[in-house]
């Protein structure tokens, strides 16, 4: 990275606050969201995570912490790595860097791999990038929830490891 876009990056984080994804994703989206992956989970084994954060601590940004590295920072401490099925997906959008993250536990990963991740990661950001910061999300949950579906199906009662509720950092 130059160092021009680093400091553009640093101001970016600096200036950015948890408010501003409420100014993407209002509550009822949110909400939206929520019942979009009980609505997905219901027809699969999988577990989806939805993560959103407006802009890395200043610190982060100095040690150049890309977006996939918190994206799998907050899969091991959100625990979706421990599922039993080890079929946990995390959705991570970090809205400073206008950027997407998909993590993977290895259950599901070994079906998809980095390139059916990225694709999916490409389409929510394509969606973004016409401010359908909803339509996105839920996009990305479709297609998430439709492999999860494919490699994982429904067979019997499931109970539900991880909150559904997305979670705003």
């Amino acid at each position: 990275m130059k160092k021009a876009n680093s400091v553009c990056r640093f101001f970016k984080h600096f200036f950015s606050h948890p408010w501003q994804v409420n100014r993407h994703l209002s509550a009822i989206a949110l909400f939206e969201i929520e019942k979009a992956i009980a609505a997905s989970e219901k027809k699969h084994a999988g577990e989806i995570r939805m993560v959103m954060e407006s802009g890395l601590h200043p610190m982060e940004i100095f040690y150049k912490k890309t977006p996939k590295k918190r994206a799998i920072e907050l899969f091991g401490r959100l625990n979706i790595w421990d599922t039993e099925l080890n079929n946990g997906v995390l959705i991570y959008l970090l809205l400073a860097d206008r950027d997407v993250e998909i993590v993977a536990d290895r259950g599901i990963d070994k079906h998809v791999g980095h390139d059916g991740w990225e694709k999916i990661c490409r389409e929510m950001e394509d969606l973004f990038r016409k401010s359908e910061f909803e339509a996105g999300v839920l996009h990305g949950i479709d297609k998430i929830g439709a492999v999860l579906e494919q490699h994982f199906p429904l067979t019997g009662a499931k109970k539900n490891e991880i909150s559904n509720k997305p979670l705003i950092f």
